[in-house]
């Protein structure tokens, strides 16, 4: 009897190989958590970090699951998210450089204007052709996957609309980061540095007047509530841009095997910077339809009305390399309009 239920429970086990094995392929070898500022709904997680999560999970064959927690739910504020994932509080972040003041100087050479005008592919890959050579040191406690940048600072304003630089003076406008405090400077405005999720309220308690932030972000924030005019250069000139990293924990990236850091290096190349690009692109067309849409005036300068803020903001560049003499801040600013140019889409 005993032989005759040993046989039946091998003959059982032989049975279920197929479902045991199928159950241990869904479990991912490696669990990364992604922490970001912007909620669940934002274009940035739904049509950036999302997509690209799954296609490494995809591609992984299941070994990898990235698990994204949006709104800073894992705790802290947005100005900690760099922090968090160098010290591996996090594996993955996505966040804004300019938010840690003074630890991506050098990344800065992007976000100036006249080096940024309107071409976000060109930005994309031009960082990472420089990354190796100009940009690197700036990173060390964490793996770059990709940086990018978004469409570039439009100018939002409240109540008063803007048609030369003259009509920025006086204002307060919301900035990003250290270079956007220099730009909104040059306008003879008072720059806010001030995270985005921070912006509505300021807004609307009249904390500032304005803000220097693409169209991507107006619906997320329902910045067509809190504000009137929307105002860009020709041909979607922009006044500047941001730069962003989504990094993952030094020793993190160090523990996974080659054949999963090869499948996060396919899914963060090329090919992927132009479609980051192509996302903030149509995200920023969108944002700006809801605007009007909601009755706000899209205010598109004359190149004669441009011009009065090109000569306000061309000092900028210059101070930058002027502020920066421990590292050849020319050079990066030359390299970035080579490359950029190179890139030019």
């Amino acid at each position: 009897m005993k032989r005759r239920q040993f046989l039946l429970a091998g003959a059982g086990a032989l049975a279920m190989p197929a479902l045991v094995r199928k159950g241990f392929a869904a479990e991912p070898e490696v669990t990364l958590k992604l922490h970001h500022f912007l909620g669940p709904k934002s274009p940035a997680q739904t049509k950036m970090l999302e997509p690209w999560a799954r296609a490494i999970e995809t591609d992984s064959g299941g070994r990898v699951k990235i698990e994204i927690y949006p709104s800073m739910t894992l705790g802290g504020s947005p100005p900690q998210l760099f922090r968090q994932v160098a010290d591996g509080v996090v594996d993955i972040v996505w966040t804004v450089n300019g938010y840690t003041p003074g630890l991506f100087p050098r990344s800065e050479a992007f976000e100036l204007p006249t080096v940024f005008v309107n071409d976000i592919a060109a930005a994309n890959l031009a960082m990472r052709a420089m990354f190796d050579e100009y940009l690197a040191p700036e990173y060390e406690p964490v793996h770059v996957l990709f940086n990018h940048v978004h469409a570039g600072q439009a100018i939002h304003m409240a109540n008063k609309p803007v048609h030369t630089v003259a009509d920025t003076q006086g204002t307060k406008l919301r900035v990003p980061g250290p270079t956007g405090n220099d730009v909104v400077t040059a306008m003879g405005a008072t720059p806010v540095t001030m995270p985005v999720p921070d912006l509505p309220q300021a807004l609307s308690t009249n904390a500032v007047d304005g803000a220097l932030i693409p169209w991507e972000i107006i619906p997320a924030l329902k910045l067509q509530d809190v504000t009137k005019y929307q105002i860009e250069g020709p041909d979607k000139a922009r006044f500047g841009t941001t730069t962003f990293q989504v990094s993952m924990n030094r020793d993190r990236w160090d523990s996974l095997p080659d054949d999963l850091k090869a499948v996060f290096d396919k899914n963060s190349g090329e090919d992927w910077l132009r479609e980051v690009a192509k996302v903030w692109r149509e995200n920023d067309d969108h944002g700006i339809k809801v605007a009007v849409d909601a009755g706000n005036e899209h205010i598109v300068l004359t190149p004669d009305q441009m011009k009065t803020f090109d000569e306000a903001l061309a000092p900028v560049v210059d101070k930058w390399v002027k502020d920066h003499s421990d590292f050849d801040a020319q050079a990066i600013v030359d390299a970035a309009k080579a490359n950029m140019e190179k890139f030019k889409s």
